[in-house]
């Protein structure tokens, strides 16, 4: 049961291993995408077409448990699939989830942007014994990392995705021998869905800018309040600056200070615009020195 990348690509780790036989997929209806709405499947969907494997797509799984217990399956193995499983669903066999935190930290949905944001050292993949709760249920097992600071976002995404794949084939081997532990819910922390209000940042700090830049690269990007995403940024100088002050302007970026700290600023891009290099923008604007960047 998944759904998007992330999903997909377990599921081919899966597909590699001749001792297991996928018996089907259950995964989001199609949606449409882009301006011209195409209804487009699940990635998911379209390689379990490719190697015949039967599809389901119901809007409410919990309207599926009969298809569910029709397929009699040994394991139910989860990756971002986007729906419930009720319990009637968790009791026809042992649901394993693939989450992209060390349980019980991160619980939710976005487990990885989180722990950049936090500058975390360390982060993990967990494999859980699902219950009815919100990432709750036993851990199985776990696989740790370090994070590089220089990783954004796509970096550690892909990372752990693909630890993600090589933990669930050690689960199923040896899942006889685990001993399911259960999670502290004292130690639990919590994470939301990412908005693209997120994104939006002020001159305020450079550490959190920067994490911020690294954590949301894919989506939504970092961007100031009149719309102007910043693309491509670096950590600066250390100090207290005047927020949003030019404090250096050289040929390929600018250094622009902020109340703690400043950042480099290489590429940009103006609100319904095309991205560009910084020092077209800021000779558009005809910005100096000593200017508010904006």
């Amino acid at each position: 049961m998944g759904t998007p990348e992330y999903a997909d690509r377990i599921l081919k780790r899966v597909l590699e291993e001749s001792w297991i036989e996928v018996v089907a997929l259950f995964t989001q209806p199609d949606k449409p995408v882009g301006r011209k709405k195409v209804l487009t499947p699940p990635p998911t969907k379209d390689s379990a077409i490719k190697y015949n494997i039967p599809v389901f797509q119901p809007e409410r799984l919990r309207d599926s448990a009969d298809e569910v217990k029709k397929l009699n399956p040994d394991f139910i193995v989860v990756g971002a699939y986007g729906q419930i499983l009720n319990r009637e669903i968790l009791d026809v066999a042992p649901a394993i989830n693939l989450h992209t935190s060390v349980l019980p930290k991160y619980r939710g949905a976005s487990p990885i942007q989180q722990a950049i944001l936090n500058s975390d050292s360390t982060t993990g993949v967990t494999a859980m014994l699902m219950n009815e709760g919100l990432d709750t249920g036993d851990i199985l097992a776990i696989s740790n990392i370090l994070i590089d600071d220089s990783w954004k976002i796509d970096k550690l995404y892909n990372t752990l995705t693909d630890m993600a794949g090589e933990l669930v084939i050690d689960v199923l081997k040896e899942f006889q021998d685990i001993k399911p532990l259960k999670q502290s819910g004292a130690d639990a922390s919590h994470c939301g869905k990412i908005s693209k209000s997120d994104g939006e940042v002020e001159f305020l700090n450079s550490d959190s800018i920067y994490q911020k830049f690294k954590a949301f690269s894919s989506w939504p990007s970092i961007y100031l309040k009149n719309g102007l995403k910043l693309l491509d940024i670096s950590k600066s100088q250390e100090g207290s600056f005047r927020a949003g002050e030019i404090l250096e302007i050289y040929k390929d970026r600018i250094t622009v200070g902020c109340k703690d700290g400043a950042i480099d600023i290489f590429e940009v891009q103006p609100k319904s615009k095309s991205r560009m290099d910084i020092q077209s923008y800021i000779n558009g604007k005809r910005l100096k020195v000593g200017d508010i960047f904006q």
